[in-house]
């Protein structure tokens, strides 16, 4: 059995953890950090600090993780392309296992799929939502729409209910789109990624999702799962 660490911070979603550990028979210990959970720059710096991850990585050191992920999309991909790299490479050095950030597991599940256009459905404010879609181009991932449901704060984003997630990512699809992308951690999406897909007959990208797929392809341990959207499909990707 596998596990993979994830840092993830406040609460919001984390459940979907839990959830998946079911789906696919692996460990998926979570281990808290605490910042403000305000949708903004500067506390989205802070909150992706090298202090504050390595203090995630002290809290999973007794599980003895194969792999560490720093689960927040907008905590990385804040930073840019190089400076989450460099957040990804420290937090890796602290602890001293593989590891890497939601923001380039986004990057990786499309390659891996094979998509090169997508749509993407943010719960953030423009402003943070628009450097998710530079941080995406950055890795070779075309951004044809985008679209900013505006909300402040991770808590407020967790209260989502299931239908308000799947029509989040209906409605905002686009027709040329190989797939859409739904980032930040603290929304609900594995219970009802089959309904979204169903619906959009296309692959979705969740940030839970691809979290969780990163952090096993990061420890050289793919699992496939039927419950979990096609980037879980095949165990080969």
């Amino acid at each position: 059995m596998t596990t993979i660490g994830f840092i993830y911070p406040d609460h919001a979603a984390e459940d979907d953890y839990p959830l998946a550990e079911r789906l696919l028979g692996q460990r998926f210990p979570v281990e808290h950090i605490y910042g403000t959970d305000l949708h903004a720059v500067p506390e989205l710096l802070d909150l992706g600090s090298p202090e504050r991850l390595k203090e995630g990585a002290g809290l999973l050191a007794k599980h003895e993780p194969d792999a560490v992920v720093w689960a927040c999309t907008s905590g990385s991909f804040v930073y840019g392309w190089e400076g989450a790299r460099k957040q990804a490479d420290q937090l890796a050095e602290v602890a001293g296992v593989p590891s890497t950030s939601t923001s380039f597991a986004f990057v990786e599940a499309a390659k891996a799929l094979g998509v090169r256009k997508v749509a993407v459905a943010a719960s953030y404010p423009d402003d943070v939502a628009r450097l998710f879609v530079e941080f995406l181009g950055a890795g070779g991932v075309e951004v044809l729409s985008m679209s900013s449901a505006g909300i402040d704060t991770a808590a407020e984003v967790g209260e989502l209910s299931p239908e308000a997630v799947v029509e989040l990512a209906v409605a905002h699809d686009h027709p040329e789109a190989d797939a859409v992308l739904v980032p930040d951690t603290a929304m609900r999406t594995l219970g009802v990624l089959g309904a979204i897909e169903d619906r959009l007959g296309k692959p979705v990208l969740t940030a839970n999702q691809v979290t969780i797929w990163e952090g096993l392809r990061q420890a050289g341990a793919p699992v496939a799962s039927a419950e979990l959207g096609a980037l879980f499909r095949d165990k080969g990707n």
